[in-house]
């Protein structure tokens, strides 16, 4: 069964009103990939409305729930996988805290913490996708400030004026991953501006400080249209964003936070399927206040730009949030070994497109791959190797 999906109409408006000549500094290409050089003055010059920031709308296109045809054509041709290892912190670091949400975005958070039976596992939508979505919290403990959860945090950012938030994580000590949706307007060549991360971000607070953007890169296809997306500038083969964050006098969030690994080349993968969990900040759930945490299977499909298809609750605001395989602590193995591909916390992908419809319930990603991730990680690390470190 298909289902007809289009751009939203919020997306056009301000895609479409976007001035090139906004404060988006210097705008350079190399190789395969468009970076743009953030003004050193910009976190002055155009603050962020943290309490009123809109969730960015997931972009959304066609595409089939055709599980099934997928997993029958195998996994698409790549090179050989591969992932880089991500740290954990120390978690110690000054608290920092943001402008207090406004009294309508705290009314539906501030009534506690929702009991157990109002998740349910094995959730699904007309896709018949299962998955599970429940606030990143264990009870009455929060999580956002301990890893695997502290890499990943709210991205505010500014556009025509207008703030607006989208998920993201760290990567590196000082490297931030996101979706090109939530830096760039596609096929536009514009940038959109005054980035700001909060790793571990929960109810206004920020545990781990907020950090400015010093460079951002996406990949050049990206940038100019030319990507070669299922439907124009959704679905596409590298809606995949790094930004370089501006260090705190000698520090980066990742010293305290920790930071994924991430791999490439279906790393993870057995054929076209493998495990997803999916962290971010929906605007849908909770405000976009909390963490969520969504775990679901994910597959291949080969006709939409080989992105992967999960079962998820989330919505706009989860844009951008990270894709992770084997989340969580590793056990100590006892008469026991690893099985393929063991590397725990891996981000393979980030939350990219959804559906129109609210009762389909799945969301999709660009892959990570060794011609997307893997430079534009490296052009971050060329900038700043302190960052990588």
């Amino acid at each position: 069964m298909r289902y007809r999906m289009i751009i939203t109409a919020t997306i056009v408006a301000f895609a479409a009103s976007v001035s090139q000549a906004a404060a988006q500094g210097t705008v350079s290409a190399k190789g395969r990939t468009t970076s743009v050089k953030v003004p050193a003055n910009q976190s002055a010059a155009e603050p962020v409305d943290f309490a009123n920031a809109k969730g960015m709308p997931v972009p959304q296109g066609f595409a089939a729930a055709d599980e099934l045809l997928s997993l029958l054509a195998g996994p698409p041709a790549t090179g050989a996988s591969g992932a880089a290892e991500g740290k954990l912190g120390t978690g110690v670091t000054s608290q920092g805290m943001l402008p207090t949400p406004s009294a309508n975005a705290n009314a539906g958070a501030n009534a506690g913490f929702a009991s157990a039976d109002e998740f349910e596992s094995d959730e699904f939508g007309t896709s018949n996708h299962p998955f599970s979505t429940a606030r990143a919290d264990l009870s009455t403990i929060p999580t956002n400030n301990r890893y695997p959860y502290s890499p990943a945090g709210k991205l505010f950012f500014n556009i025509s004026g207008s703030s607006y938030v989208c998920s993201a994580s760290l990567i590196k000590r000082g490297v931030v991953v996101t979706a090109a949706h939530c830096v760039a307007n596609y096929g536009r060549r514009q940038f959109y501006s005054g980035w700001r991360f909060v790793p571990g971000y929960r109810n206004g607070s920020a545990p781990f400080q907020s950090w400015t953007a010093a460079q951002v890169w996406v990949m050049s296809s990206y940038y100019n249209g030319t990507d070669g997306c299922y439907q124009y500038g959704v679905i596409c083969p590298n809606d995949v964003a790094v930004i370089l964050l501006n260090p705190s006098g000698s520090t980066l969030p990742g010293t305290a936070a920790g930071w994924f690994g991430y791999g490439w080349n279906n790393y993870g993968f057995s054929g076209s399927l493998t495990h997803v969990t999916q962290i971010g900040y929906p605007v849908c759930l909770d405000n976009g206040l909390f963490m969520e945490r969504n775990d679901s299977h994910g597959f291949i499909n080969s006709t939409y730009s080989n992105n992967t298809i999960i079962g998820s609750l989330m919505c706009g605001g989860s844009s951008g949030g990270p894709w992770v395989a084997n989340f969580g602590m590793r056990p100590i193995l006892t008469g026991t070994s690893n099985g393929s591909a063991p590397q725990s916390n891996t981000v393979i992908g980030v939350t990219s497109w959804g559906y129109t419809s609210t009762a389909v319930k799945q969301q999709g990603a660009s892959p990570f791959t060794s011609g997307n991730i893997v430079p534009l990680v490296n052009a971050a690390c060329s900038a700043n190797a302190a960052a990588c470190s």
